[in-house]
């Protein structure tokens, strides 16, 4: 096969750093390669880029290549001084330390002037609810602050030869999706220095920020640092759900619902979302348009827990929970194991109901988890929808979507039609096209393989009882 253009992406997730190489005509993969992350909620970003590197080692290098990007976690707080140090170690999109912060932020604002302006209503997770945090825990700190980044724009940065030996804090950039995500950044892809100052507890015009870039602009190229040689393109980068939606090839219509140890639905939308309750954030997409999203923390885990309840493997779990009947003769599970970001109800407890000689089976147990865990994601598409996005079709992605059980099921409840596209590294594959159309000018158009799932009816049924059961508090 001739490969005239070959192109890097990469994922710096929370977990681990993947590398894929791909032709930048048609996507085909050529190799790849991944490093692993440190544990916790907070790292120091050296470890990313030490990461990053092995990784492409593992890849094979990348002396045939013409252009990288880089996808990664969304709002984690990269805090640097105006010698381009790392003032302490990033606060994660997982720490949970800032949620008093967020509370603070919404009460001085207003959750629907903070939608309104951000598209967000602060919960932990975003940046600028750590940047209070900062502000109040270690003022000191605080005061140091002379930019702020998030892990894929401090990572483009590195690649392009910046850093605290070349400490040009001008030359940040970002790309719309992950500044989206920060609490600070308008539907329009301005900066809100208002908020960024209210965050920090001073006036921050004089905090340097990334520049956002266009969709599949170059944005520079690299300095070269072994494995990776000097001039490849560099393309804008982008946060991990964004860089997710553009690797599957997602568009107009289309919902994306993953099934990870959290749960994901977002769809490609050509407005932004507006939501005063915080259910839905208006995140931006990598490609020009939006990207509103609901996150929900029980997902895989869900089955986790049932099968280990069961003493199954996934697949065991699988095959119990088809030999039972839709709704389960009338058991529920409402999986609320460890609370629930969506809804936010952080102090609720997973409830079984509707336990009766015929229902309090394997089966049915099998069945109402699997059940229970998509009916919550029917919910988030019930959520988004309600922010206008026109959705008329489902992509299932994530490890459990593999689960012939979790297919048949979700094509009995989420009301679209079901695909499950082939099993991938679709951010870094997100980066890839980012990086070929960084290299080309234009955005790529690479096939995905999918599988339809068909010859299942919608179950009305099983949305019904889990509305009629109630939430169980701690």
């Amino acid at each position: 096969m001739s490969r005239s253009r070959l192109v890097a992406g990469v994922d710096s997730s929370t977990q681990s750093c993947k590398v894929v190489i791909r032709d930048a005509d048609d996507g085909t993969l050529v190799r790849q390669g991944r490093a692993t992350h440190p544990d916790g909620t907070e790292v120091d970003p050296e470890a990313w880029w030490q990461a990053l590197l092995a990784a492409v080692t593992d890849a094979g290098g990348l002396a045939d290549v013409a252009a990288i990007s880089v996808g990664a976690q969304q709002h984690g707080m990269v805090a640097l001084d105006a010698g381009g140090r790392v003032i302490r170690d990033a606060l994660l999109w997982n720490d949970t330390r800032s949620a008093g912060a967020a509370a603070d932020l919404t009460e001085e604002v207003g959750a629907a002037e903070f939608a309104r302006r951000t598209g967000l209503v602060p919960v932990a997770s975003f940046t600028i609810t750590k940047l209070r945090w900062l502000a109040d825990a270690e003022p000191e700190n605080a005061a140091r602050v002379a930019a702020v980044a998030l892990p894929h724009d401090w990572l483009t940065w590195r690649l392009r030869g910046f850093g605290p030996d070349n400490p040009v804090l001008d030359a940040l950039t970002t790309d719309h999706s992950d500044a989206s995500g920060t609490g600070y950044v308008t539907p329009a892809g301005d900066y809100d220095l208002d908020l960024l100052s209210r965050a920090l507890r001073r006036d921050a015009s004089d905090v340097v920020l990334p520049r956002i870039a266009a969709a599949g602009a170059a944005v520079g190229v690299t300095a070269g640092h072994e494995p990776i040689p000097e001039g490849l393109t560099v393309g804008p980068g982008c946060g991990d759900n964004a860089g997710s939606a553009l690797g599957l090839g997602a568009r107009t219509g289309d919902v994306i619902v993953s099934i990870g140890t959290s749960g994901v639905v977002c769809a490609v939308s050509e407005t932004v979302a507006d939501d005063a309750t915080g259910t839905v954030a208006g995140f931006a997409d990598a490609a020009g348009a939006y990207l509103p999203l609901i996150a929900t923390m029980n997902a895989a885990r869900v089955l986790d827990v049932i099968a280990n309840l069961l003493d199954v493997g996934y697949e065991d779990l699988g095959r119990l929970a088809l030999a039972a009947p839709a709704g389960s003769h009338g058991l529920v599970l409402r999986p609320y194991f460890e609370g629930e970001r969506t809804p936010n109800l952080p102090d609720a407890t997973a409830t079984l109901y509707g336990m009766t000689p015929a229902s309090t089976t394997r089966q049915c147990m099998a069945r109402a988890a699997v059940e229970g865990l998509l009916c919550g994601l029917a919910d988030g598409i019930d959520a988004v929808r309600g922010q206008g996005v026109d959705a008329r079709r489902v992509k299932l992605i994530g490890g459990a979507a593999q689960n012939p059980a979790v297919q048949a099921v979700a094509a009995q409840v989420l009301g679209l039609p079901v695909s499950v596209p082939e099993p991938g590294e679709y951010v870094a594959t997100g980066a890839a096209v980012q990086a070929a159309w960084s290299l080309t000018g234009e955005r790529p158009t690479w096939q995905v393989q999918e599988e339809q799932v068909s010859g299942v009816a919608a179950e009305p049924l099983i949305r019904r009882q889990y509305a009629a059961t109630p939430v169980q508090p701690r």
